[in-house]
């Protein structure tokens, strides 16, 4: 008989539980609860994403199943109904979690802050992307994605050092990729890595007024006018590495400062990629191969729809268990969706901890 800690809650050791506390006591997430207070929420939730529970029920069976090891996991509750979990997960404040997810991130992000990237750069650099999450609709009417069901557009910021999310905005399925410029925290002098979806000169021009630098792959329309040519090295798989002037009727007048344009040609899968930014003292290599692996495998997570993310997240720990050879992060590929108004707009998130602001 194992006489030593649960693995679940060695794991829950790790928190900065006085962290979670204090979110707690901002929005008096504990008034009025007498037995199943906003840690044993937590560490439930927990649970049931570290083992995959598929339902309410899953959940309430699986902890009934262990009650007498409930105290030793961490839990001050001796019973937990799937009446009580539900009744929490409708009426607790949800900028509890939030806030403590704002917390766990920063601590994530201080950890790997000594990783090296594949390119050599004094700044940090972020990538952007956005991903839809598929709902039933007679589940979450208020979410309406098409004429059968429904769904959220989950946009996300990576930090490249780690692959650590670094900014989440939720929004309708029908909210274009780039009105999330709009909230995005800009740190200045950082590089945001960007796809075509994002191109809106405006707001990019906002970006380069902010002191912040944004490499996006440019669309095939783009009008502009060569003012200078720097030399390139063909065998290296660069054609171009131009400064030039938009000369379009909108962006013109949208984006009236010099811009870089470097052309590559990728060799693997034959195509041509053509990359814009407002960074002219990086390498024109380190433009573009290195831009293209996080556009091309796309930077956020594709939900799997037909298997528990937390599964193949816990298959791929085996493999590694295997062979240490594999690279732990977990990317996941966006779907490419159609770009529309706004229909159903976010709210920002209050962000009193001094943490980097977070928008869910």
């Amino acid at each position: 008989m194992n006489a030593g800690r649960t693995v679940f809650a060695q794991i829950m050791a790790l928190l900065p539980l006085k962290h979670f506390h204090r979110c707690v006591e901002r929005y008096n997430g504990d008034h009025k609860v007498q037995s199943f207070s906003c840690l044993d929420q937590f560490l439930t939730l927990a649970f049931a994403q570290l083992t995959y529970r598929e339902s309410l029920r899953d959940i309430e069976s699986c902890l009934r199943a262990v009650q007498p090891r409930l105290y030793h996991m961490g839990f001050r509750c001796s019973r937990i109904s799937r009446n009580t979990l539900a009744h929490a997960n409708e009426h607790r404040d949800w900028r509890i979690y939030a806030d403590f997810a704002q917390v766990l991130i920063a601590e994530a992000r201080a950890l790997y802050s000594g990783e090296e990237l594949d390119i050599v750069l004094d700044q940090s650099a972020f990538a952007l992307d956005s991903t839809v999450i598929d709902l039933c609709l007679s589940l979450f009417p208020w979410a309406p994605h098409q004429r059968s069901k429904a769904g959220v557009k989950v946009h996300t910021l990576l930090d490249m050092q780690g692959s650590i999310p670094a900014f989440l905005h939720i929004t309708g399925a029908h909210t274009s990729d780039v009105s999330v410029l709009d909230h995005l925290p800009l740190e200045a002098g950082a590089i945001y890595v960007m796809d075509r979806g994002y191109v809106h000169f405006k707001r990019l021009y906002a970006l380069a007024q902010a002191a912040v630098f944004f490499v996006v792959r440019a669309r095939a329309n783009m009008q502009f006018r060569r003012r200078y040519s720097h030399p390139v090295d063909r065998s290296t798989g660069l054609r171009s590495d131009q400064t030039v002037i938009l000369t379009g009727q909108d962006s013109a007048h949208d984006y009236p400062a010099p811009a870089r344009r470097v052309h590559y040609f990728d060799a693997e899968h034959q195509k041509d990629l053509i990359f814009l930014t407002n960074h002219f003292a990086l390498p024109a290599l380190s433009v573009a191969p290195p831009v293209q692996e996080p556009l091309e495998n796309r930077v956020v997570l594709q939900m799997d729809q037909a298997a528990s993310p937390n599964k193949s997240f816990l298959r791929h720990v085996g493999e590694r268990c295997q062979d240490s050879n594999l690279d732990c992060g977990e990317r996941l590929s966006a779907d490419r969706d159609s770009q529309k108004t706004t229909r159903h707009p976010s709210r920002p998130l209050q962000n009193p901890t001094g943490h980097q602001h977070h928008c869910f």
